[in-house]
């Protein structure tokens, strides 16, 4: 089937009349053909949603609410079919998919939500007759680029509270997973949204993406990817005046002390590691022992990660699904490689030898352990199935191991010492920290995003989402 793209409530061809394969990862099957579009597209898109702005703007926060609450209701109808979508084109196991796809839904109803809450305050004047207020007004048309590993969830979590705070979108979906998008485009277009205020523009981020940071219509940008994506597009967005919002990389530690409970712990390890094939910037991607249970510790994870089901996403009792891509395929290999030089192979380490599955990018549930923790492989954010493992001598020396890296995302520590769970929050340089449950997760509820090199601007999600995606004015007025 071809598809194309959204731009000014209509689904049009692109400019070039140029189409890309979109394919499974299970077996490389064409599951759709996608627009290649161009400069020409994208600003088709921007203008769309520049005209659209002033209209969407004046709407109560209740009608923008509204068309949310309609959307949700779309996506939640269909959610069995997206769901499988999503399996087919990125992975991760069906149960997986579905569930994000219910995530969207739950994450649409919370921004509806938002409509009803204060989004300014009432400052007290040193002036009795003066009153001083701020108010909260959209930024103007936002920016979208958005990533192949969550592709219902995260597009919706920056879409959802850029349309509640008045603002208009354009959003670049990643090229490897447009299906899951033009789902959500579909039912943004059944909920009735007036034209121009959500557009999609499918295509290369050096073409697309590009435009969207260079055109001076575009008032912000909200980027999920890798680092050095992020910070060009930071460089060159800040440049033009923008706003800008980064999510990126990863390398996330599990502490695991002396107290705690073996099995439960190997649990944590295993789904934090393995759940979406690894492919979470939240995924466990390091975990910290202390040595005086590390040889129990290990021989459970070895045990646990043998036995896991590897194959087919769309299979019931599968745990893990296939790699995205070729190429990140051939990335997390080459980073086994490189963890064979320097650490012990404890078990996977190769591709999943199995016929059925030769077609697709499957690869072992793999596990280093390491006694040293500048090598590469455990610095580096490899977004595959595979974890590095380390003894610390103590909980202080587990804390320096755990902050001994460039990235600040997520953290967990799995320990019955209230004392020691309280000094890992204070200490840990994460921008969320788990206590006894694994270092992915999140709830849209809450504030979403890092430290150090992992984040940059607003967080996304929760209330904070406000703060990217508006500005303050402050008002006084005086009665004469």
């Amino acid at each position: 089937m071809r598809y194309s793209n959204y731009i000014n409530g209509e689904w049009l061809e692109p400019v070039s009349g140029e189409y890309k394969n979109n394919t499974s990862p299970h077996d490389n099957q064409v599951i759709g053909e996608f627009p290649a579009s161009t400069e020409a597209d994208t600003k088709e898109a921007i203008d769309a949603a520049n005209r659209a702005f002033p209209g969407w703007k004046k709407l109560s926060y209740q009608q923008r609410g509204a068309y949310l609450l309609k959307a949700a209701e779309i996506l939640d109808k269909n959610a069995e079919e997206i769901g499988r979508d999503l399996t087919i084109e990125e992975g991760k196991t069906l149960k997986e998919g579905i569930g994000e796809t219910r995530r969207a839904v739950s994450i649409l109803k919370y921004f509806a939500g938002e409509a009803m809450q204060p989004t300014g305050n009432v400052i007290p004047s040193s002036n009795p007759e003066t009153m001083i207020y701020t108010k909260r007004v959209p930024l103007g048309p936002i920016g979208l680029i958005t990533p192949w590993n969550f592709p219902i969830a995260i597009p919706v979590w920056k879409m959802a509270p850029a349309l509640i705070y008045g603002n208009t979108v354009v959003i670049k979906p990643a090229d490897l997973t447009p299906k899951c998008v033009y789902h959500i485009m579909s039912a943004f277009h059944e909920a009735g949204l007036p034209k121009g205020v959500v557009n999609c523009v499918f295509g290369r981020g050096s073409i697309v993406g590009n435009e969207l940071v260079e055109n001076p219509d575009i008032k912000g940008i909200s980027f999920t990817g890798s680092n050095p994506v992020g910070r060009a597009i930071q460089e060159k967005a800040i440049a033009k005046g923008k706003k800008v919002q980064l999510e990126m990389g990863g390398k996330n530690p599990l502490v695991v002390l002396a107290d705690a409970d073996i099995d439960k712990a190997v649990d944590l390890a295993i789904k934090g590691a393995y759940q979406s094939t690894g492919q979470k910037c939240t995924a466990t991607s390091r975990v910290i022992v202390e040595n005086g249970i590390y040889e129990n510790f290990r021989d459970g994870l070895i045990e646990r990660t043998q036995a896991l089901k590897v194959g087919d996403p769309l299979s019931n009792d599968t745990f893990m699904g296939p790699s995205v891509s070729k190429n990140q395929y051939d990335s997390v290999l080459s980073m086994i490689e490189q963890g064979k030089k320097v650490g012990e192979l404890l078990c996977g380490g190769g591709v999943v030898e199995e016929s059925s599955l030769d077609k697709g990018y499957y690869i072992q549930p793999t596990i280093f352990a390491l006694s040293d923790q500048n090598a590469r492989i455990a610095k580096e954010e490899i977004f595959g199935p595979v974890f590095s493992l380390l003894t610390a001598a103590d909980y202080r020396e587990a804390v320096l191991m755990a902050n001994d890296t460039e990235f600040g995302l997520s953290a967990s520590i799995w320990t019955n010492n209230l004392n020691r769970a309280q000094q890992f929050i204070d200490q840990i340089d994460a921008g969320m920290v788990h206590v006894n449950s694994e270092t992915a997760g999140a709830e849209p509820q809450v504030p979403f995003g890092g430290m150090k090199n992992s984040s940059a601007g607003p967080r996304e999600q929760g209330k904070t989402a406000i703060e990217f995606y508006t500005q303050v004015k402050t008002v006084y007025y005086d009665q004469h």
